[in-house]
Order: C-alpha cells, then structure tokens, then sequence
C-alpha cells in the first residue's frame, strides 16, 4: 500500500486541502469534531471531481454509443481476418480512425477519477494511523479521529480488530453495521446503474458480444465492490457511495434526455415528445429541437421507433422540419417517408338485400325517366305489334322483340342467318 501511496502521492496536498477547506464551511454549521462537517466535507469532495469530469462523462457517452454502431462492422472484419491477426488490428484501427471513436474514451472518468481515490485512501489511512499528511495538521488530526457517522468512526474499516476500534472510540458492533448497510448500498447502486444502461439504453436490434460482455459486468462489478469494501474506511465508502449515486443520476437524467437509438428510453422519450407537440403544437426547447433535427436528416434510414414518431407526427397533419422544428405540411410527410401514400379506406360491403333494392331503384327510376310516347301507346299500334307477332313463325323471335337473348348470346337485335344455315 506504500508503493501506491507514493505513486499518487502527488495529489494528496491538494485532496487534504479541498477536505479542510470544505471542513471550515460545515464545522461553522454542525461543529468541527462531528460527522456531518467531515462527512459532508468528503461528499462536497467528491460532487466538485464529478463537475470536473463531466467533458469527460460526455466522450464516455459518445464512445459507448459509437462502439454499439461499430459492433456488427468489428464483428465481420474479425470473422473476414480471423487467420490474420495483424491485419484485423489494422483494419480495426482504420474503422476506429474513420469513424473517430476512441475505445479507451469509456474508461476515462474511471482513470481521471482513480488518482483522487487513492488519494483521499491515504489521507484517512493516515487519519486512523494517527499521523499528519498534506495540510491536516495535529488539530485537525485530532478532529477527524473524533468524527464518527452514526456511530463508525471515519478512519474505521469493516475488518478492524477490536482493539482497532477501541482506539478509535466506537464499537466493533457499530462499525460492522454501519460498514456492511454502506457496502450493500455500494453495490446495488452498481448494480442498478449497470442494469438501466442495459435494459433501457441498448439498442435492440442488435446483438453483438458487446451486450453480453456489459451484461457480465453488471454482475461482476457489484461483486468486486463488496470485496473491496470490506477493506474500505468508513470515509472511503462514503466517497464510493456518493460517486456511485452521482453516476445513477447522471446517467438517468441521460438516458431520459438523449437516449441510444434503437432502445426502449428512445421510445419512452419520442413518446413524451410527440405528446408535447400534440399539447403545444411546436417543438419546445433546442435538445428536442436536435432530436427532431437528426431523425429528419436519416430519411429512410430510420429506425422503426423514429418511424412511429413521424408516423404520429403525420397523424397530427405536421412534418418535421430540416431546422428541427414542426409544420402542418402532409406533403412534406411523404415525401420525408419516401412517397408513400396513405391507404384509401375501402367503402363498406353491401348486403345482398341492400344490392337488389338498389338495383329495383334503379330500375324504378329508369322506367320513370322514359317518354311519355313510348309508356302509352295507342291502342291500334298494340293491335298491329300484336297482330304481327302472332303471323310469325313459333320458335323464331321477331325482330326488334323486347323478349331477352338466351345465355351465351347478345343483347339486342340479332342479324337475321343465312338460308343455307337454317
């Protein structure tokens, strides 16, 4: 542990210096030997290196969600060299150098943070050895070691002796309670932060080792935590906790705001947008202004979640904007689809009882219609027609006869056969 010390011995001064600075706001409000003025004091610590890191959160965003994209082009380049391994390294350094990601960006906050936490690991490791480092004094020394947070002290550790604790002025009892409610709170925040990530901010539509591996992580991790808090000070688990619950908020108020394409959170979000534009009728603020400004830019090649979200939009008699915004234009919807147009709703089927009273009516009318010369004839045209129908041969239809032609033949008036065919 003195080789590590030293290594990071560096930043110890300006860590002691932080904690004492913050020591002197909160011992003014809750007195300098309590746990609240050191507790908060390491709390303050750890909200100040996360602010800092926050540029870095981002390229750690940015990364994951480049090597999710890049997955399925990683995979065929390594099944295409899988005989040669030093052309897949070259091949997967130019797919990085094209696309611009970098894939140790995601381990950046760890690596920024790891410096501040084996720092302030000393500093309480000299806290409870009784000695002076950075800028904590014999007196403030003295403080710390009379700081307890419900009853542990913040020098004590899980695994102490007795006697340990004794000097320390707490119980064993107290300091193992203590001790283990911070160690399964460490963990489960882990575990819960790892297990949105997964379940609501992944792309599902694709399968990659990449999934499986974060799914081992997020049971691996929580394990690793409660070994190593085991041998954590009081004070270190509370730095712990607190830059655990800051990742899980952090990265739900993410989630929320700028979800991975292709997941459950980007429908959740899209949903909660097309609502806001149904009530409002526009697009309220520049992050959904963005959102609404990148799905218009992929055209066809949106997902199926951002095609229901212009499909609503299209309901609503809107269409998204190259600008981000919303306009009551169909036509651009359509075009924005590819031309598709909507179906044309079919008329309902009539009934067969509904078919032939529309046809008498038809008929009805028809007849209704006809000249009056033709309805009432004189009564010596009828007896001629009459007269002449019955002076032709049975069997062979007058000419002109209003009977109908049989199946198979046409309507009307028929040319008369040749007499050779008769």
């Amino acid at each position: 542990m003195d080789t590590i010390a030293s290594l990071f011995s560096f930043i110890t001064t300006p860590v002691s210096w932080v904690i004492v600075q913050f020591h002197k706001l909160y011992g003014a409000l809750f007195g300098d030997d309590t746990g609240w003025a050191w507790g908060l004091s390491i709390v303050s610590l750890v909200v100040l290196i996360r602010i800092c890191l926050i540029p870095l959160f981002v390229k750690q965003i940015k990364s994951t969600r480049n090597m999710q994209v890049l997955q399925p082009k990683m995979k065929a380049i390594q099944e295409r060299y899988k005989n040669d391994k030093q052309r897949q390294s070259e091949e997967m350094m130019k797919l990085y150098k094209e696309t611009g990601t970098n894939p140790l960006s995601s381990c950046l906050p760890i690596l920024a943070q790891s410096p501040f936490f084996f720092a302030l690991y000393h500093v309480l490791s000299a806290i409870a050895s009784g000695k002076t480092i950075g800028v904590i004094d014999q007196p403030l020394l003295d403080s710390a070691r009379q700081a307890h947070i419900f009853g542990a002290p913040l020098a004590a550790k899980f695994m102490n002796s007795p006697s340990e604790v004794a000097a320390l002025g707490a119980s064993l009892t107290d300091v193992r309670v203590v001790t283990a409610v911070m160690i399964v709170m460490m963990s489960a925040s882990q575990f819960f932060t790892q297990r949105q990530l997964m379940t609501k901010n992944v792309d599902l539509t694709v399968k990659t080792p990449y999934m499986q591996q974060q799914k081992m992580l997020m049971y691996i991790f929580p394990v690793i935590f409660a070994v190593m808090g085991i041998n954590f000070p009081v004070g270190v688990l509370v730095y712990w906790l607190t830059t655990n619950v800051w990742t899980m908020g952090q990265q739900m108020y993410v989630i929320n705001q700028n979800p991975t394409p292709g997941s459950k959170a980007q429908d959740a979000y899209l949903g909660r947008l097309l609502k806001s534009i149904t009530s409002h009728g526009e697009v309220r603020g520049r992050s959904r202004r963005n959102t609404v400004k990148r799905i218009h830019a992929k055209g066809t090649d949106r997902n199926d979640i951002e095609r229901k979200f212009i499909n609503g939009l299209s309901k609503l008699g809107l269409a998204a904007q190259e600008d981000g915004t919303v306009a009551k234009s169909e036509a651009a919807v359509l075009e924005a689809e590819g031309g598709v147009a909507p179906k044309r709703h079919q008329p309902k089927r009539q009934t067969k009882a509904q078919r032939q009273a529309a046809i008498h009516a038809a008929a009805a009318e028809a007849e209704a219609s006809e000249p009056m010369s033709l309805q009432k004839k004189p009564a010596a045209q009828k007896h001629d027609l009459q007269k002449d129908d019955t002076s032709k041969p049975a069997g062979k239809p007058a000419s002109g006869s209003s009977r109908q032609a049989k199946s198979g033949q046409r309507k009307g008036q028929q040319r008369p056969k040749h007499p050779s065919k008769k």
